[in-house]
């Protein structure tokens, strides 16, 4: 099993890593986390974004009203054409329609484009 620190580290190796922070509207976090493991994750790989891993908070108030999730890219060019592929997709625009039948779920997305700084106790590889 590998850790995270071990995913990190490769991830920060090949290029780059982006965390986003989806803040949800009110009673969307169920939703959000079902489109995303059901969906999402697919159309991640198929535009090149690999997915590193989900989270939720432990505590409230972010518990209920907040998901994230970290996505490896080769480059911050890549990530940035792989980002405007996924929401081209009509794949896409059709999943997130049907979830959204009874409402919006995210509020909006902060996108942080990471990488590795020098003193980091990660390794650099």
């Amino acid at each position: 099993m590998l850790t995270m620190a071990a995913v990190l580290i490769a991830v920060a190796a090949l290029g780059g890593i982006t965390l986003a922070t989806l803040h949800l509207r009110q009673k969307g976090l169920p939703m959000a986390r079902f489109r995303d493991y059901t969906y999402t994750d697919k159309l991640f790989a198929k535009h090149g974004m690999k997915s590193v891993g989900y989270w939720t908070a432990l505590d409230e108030p972010v518990k209920s009203s907040t998901f994230f999730y970290i996505l490896e890219h080769p480059s911050r060019e890549a990530a940035a054409a792989n980002w405007q592929a996924f929401q081209d997709d009509l794949e896409w625009k059709t999943v997130k329609a049907k979830s959204e039948e009874h409402g919006k779920l995210v509020e909006k997305i902060d996108s942080t484009f990471l990488t590795l700084t020098d003193f980091s106790p990660l390794p650099r590889i």
